[in-house]
């Protein structure tokens, strides 16, 4: 999806009907067209039958070419009438069958009747502009389309159902607060009141600043949702690294071989998970390898050590188990766990004894069998519980920043309120000079929600205090 304002001159043609695909083309039981527009209406009668139908219920229609009358699909179609849809328009939704050929016969009959091809994102865009959603929630859309985990779709719908715009108007308010103390002060000079605090005036502020860093502090948060928590597979050739890589995926993606020096480069796979998903990393062995490819790839392996967020350390026996947990932990300030691979006779006992551990942080130990699977769920439970320590996940409540372009709008906001906090208790500027501050970082939030009002704060003054009194 678009965001809006990056259209091109066409998106400036208002009043026009939009039709399009709405579902990805190839082969498929399904495909869905929508029409959003003010003649959804008179195209739907001309290919349609029957029409009108009653609104919001699913309807068996036959679709038609207006011109030729030629039957294209027997549907399904549901009308939306205005400003109860999506878009706060008359819309329409056909379920046809699927494939490339119908969905492109009944777009095409659709834009004979009537409709123009819909922009990128456009259905969106007029929602917004239809008031049905802000813009941050239009972002958060686009987010749930692009999610590959749970924890970016709980952050996207956390978006979704308007969390971050209620925290971003409630600091938009305690901005409004201040300047309209400042205004006070400024306008109505002589009124009994007198001058504001200068404290009351710096605490709030001071409260904003707080409530734009917890905000800001959410978006590495958003990028470990969508990036995962890094874990890298690390040890001795044949230590049955990518055995456990493979099993840990469910799908063998990684060459298992007993001929060391066989995985030459990194392999990463995505795996979702809770509370973080986790970015798989199986690594080429540990070792002085005489080989200058293989070295090559033993210096991807370190590389990719020193950006790793946990470790697991594998070996086939408890001393090169020690030894390799050793080397690594030289290698890496990451979280690592002791797994101890190959134990393919019997079920293995929930732990193993470590003759060493991180200087500051026990390391966690489990033994397991690739092949067998003895051992995985404990494994998969140890490097939930070192992600949960890593990184812990926001509550509920705290919508995440999801975009840079969010970041940037608060960046602005916070550098404008900084500056006048500092040039309010140092007295270095008057007051009417150091509000500009203040009303910057109110049109950065205006600009980041996609709302502009300058006439609240008059109406805010006289709400708030005793004019004239």
């Amino acid at each position: 999806m678009e965001p809006v304002g990056d259209r091109s001159p066409a998106a400036d043609v208002r009043g026009d009907t939009i039709a399009a695909v709405a579902t990805a083309p190839g082969r498929a039981a399904l495909a869905t067209l929508r029409v959003s527009g003010p003649a959804t209406a008179g195209i739907a009668a001309r290919v349609l039958r029957p029409w009108p139908l009653v609104a919001r219920r699913a309807t068996r229609v036959e679709v038609a070419d207006a011109e030729s009358g030629e039957l294209l699909d027997d549907a399904l179609a549901t009308w939306f009438p205005g400003p109860h849809s999506y878009t706060g328009e008359d819309a329409l939704e056909l379920s046809v069958h699927g494939g490339t050929y119908i969905p492109a016969r009944v777009l095409a009959a659709l834009v004979a009747a009537g409709a123009r091809p819909a922009l990128p994102g456009e259905f969106t865009e007029r929602a917004v502009r239809a008031g049905r959603m802000d813009l941050l929630q239009a972002e958060a859309v686009g987010e749930l389309i692009a999610a590959r985990s749970r924890a970016t779709h709980r952050a996207a719908l956390r978006q979704l159902s308007g969390a971050l715009t209620a925290q971003l108007a409630a600091l938009r308010e305690g901005l409004l607060q201040v300047e309209a103390l400042l205004a006070y002060e400024i306008d109505f000079p002589e009124e009994d009141d007198g001058p504001q605090p200068r404290a009351r005036v710096t605490a709030a502020a001071t409260e904003v600043l707080d409530t734009l860093a917890r905000l800001l502090s959410t978006l590495p948060l958003a990028a470990r949702a969508r990036d995962g928590m890094h874990v890298v597979l690390a040890g001795a050739p044949n230590a049955g690294k990518s055995s456990l890589f493979n099993a840990l995926l469910g799908d063998p993606r990684a060459i298992v071989s007993d001929v060391p020096g066989t995985t030459r480069d990194a392999i990463e796979a995505l795996l979702d998970d809770a509370p973080w998903p986790l970015r798989l990393v199986d690594t080429a062995g540990l070792r002085d390898a005489a080989d200058p490819v293989e070295r090559l790839g033993v210096e991807v392996s370190e590389r990719r050590l020193a950006d790793a967020d946990i470790v697991l350390v594998c070996a086939d026996s408890d001393a090169a188990l020690a030894r390799d947990l050793t080397a690594v932990q030289q290698r890496t300030a990451a979280r690592c766990i002791a797994v101890r691979t190959k134990v393919d006779d019997g079920v293995p006992p929930p732990a193993i004894a470590i003759g060493i551990a991180s200087a500051s942080v026990a390391v966690p130990s489990v033994a397991v069998s690739a092949t067998q699977g003895h051992g995985l769920a404990l494994l998969r439970e140890a490097i939930r519980a070192v992600a949960c320590e890593v990184e812990p996940e926001p509550p509920e409540s705290q919508p995440m920043i999801l975009r840079a372009r969010q970041a940037s709008a608060l960046g602005v906001a916070r550098q404008e309120v900084e500056a006048f906090v500092a040039a309010w208790t140092t007295e270095a500027l008057p007051a009417p000079v150091v509000a500009t501050h203040l009303r910057a970082a109110v049109l950065a939030l205006d600009e980041l929600m996609g709302t502009i009002d300058r006439e609240e704060i008059l109406g805010r003054v006289f709400r708030e205090f005793c004019v004239g009194k």
